[in-house]
């Protein structure tokens, strides 16, 4: 019988990945991206591109739906912008 072990990812990694999956989503379905530039300490920096770059709404996109989502797992966390 084999033993299933979690994987060890550290907050970096998985905040890393989280990002990831909520840009594949925006950029299936709108055609913009979110991309971690940085992380330094409890401060996570990102850039917009794509469709979402120029976009009026790109501010509600970014602390509505980006920092909202990173927030429920790590509700320590504040997102910048980067541009």
């Amino acid at each position: 019988m084999k033993i299933h072990v979690e994987p060890d990812f550290s907050r970096d990694e998985q905040i890393a990945g989280l990002i990831e999956q909520i840009s594949a989503y925006i950029e299936q379905y709108h055609h913009g991206t979110v991309s971690l530039v940085a992380i330094e300490g409890d401060v996570v920096k990102v850039r917009l591109g794509g469709a979402c770059q120029d976009c009026h709404l790109s501010e509600q996109t970014l602390q509505g739906w980006v920092a909202g989502t990173i927030r429920q797992f790590f509700p320590e966390i504040n997102l910048e912008a980067v541009h």
